[in-house]
């Protein structure tokens, strides 16, 4: 499912009358405040969905594939996902 998407499945489940440029500021508002939420507290847990929360991958030593010469990989911050039981199917 792409954004498009996302915003059609969106507008069905708003009341009758919801425009589809509404249901795409919907959208945007909660994937912002998402965002403003993990930099903000590094965390966001929405019930029975899951958890979004802020990882810091350490730097680390890899290879360029084109001369297979070692590089340094810098530290990197990243966003990993855990889903809530109900959503994996496991109660």
């Amino acid at each position: 499912m792409n954004k498009a998407a996302l915003v059609d499945e969106v507008r069905k489940l708003l009341a009758r009358g919801t425009t589809r440029v509404a249901a795409g500021r919907a959208t945007e508002a909660v994937l912002a405040a998402v965002k403003r939420g993990l930099r903000r507290d590094g965390e966001v847990a929405v019930a029975g969905f899951g958890t979004f929360n802020t990882v810091t991958l350490p730097a680390r030593l890899g290879y360029n594939p084109h001369t297979r010469r070692p590089m340094k990989v810098a530290a990197v911050k990243t966003v990993r996902f855990r889903p809530a039981p109900d959503l994996r199917g496991r109660a």
